[in-house]
């Protein structure tokens, strides 16, 4: 029903910048909350940060003053912008959507596949 396009991952050294995106269609009605989880080898998953419908971000403090989420309602789409990058940023990120749909009607929540972000020199 709602499939999603994530890019962005990969390797960077520590205090550099990467920017995921992901971008959710299908049979989509409305899109509200976004945002990423983010999970560790041997960790739970976390949020790392997350995005309301009205543009309203919310922030790990692990991640606060370095990563900027946002969103393009327009698209179904929520970017993640990481920068100062730490070797403990290292983990598979994954995006949500909150979405309605419309056939079936549905209201649940849906992750991309995951991408992966490695901090390393």
């Amino acid at each position: 029903q709602v499939q999603f396009v994530e890019s962005g991952g990969g390797l960077v050294q520590p205090g550099g910048s990467l920017r995921l995106s992901c971008a959710a269609s299908g049979s989509i009605f409305r899109v509200y909350g976004m945002g990423w989880y983010r999970q560790a080898p041997g960790k739970q998953r976390e949020l790392a940060a997350s995005i309301t419908s009205d543009n309203t971000p919310n922030y790990a403090d692990s991640v606060k003053g370095r990563f900027t989420i946002s969103r393009d309602n327009a698209k179904n789409t929520v970017y993640l912008q990481m920068n100062s990058l730490k070797p403990e940023d290292t983990a598979v990120y994954y995006c949500y959507a909150d979405v309605i749909t419309a056939s079936p009607a549905t209201n649940r929540r849906y992750w991309g596949q995951g991408t992966q972000v490695t901090v390393s020199s």
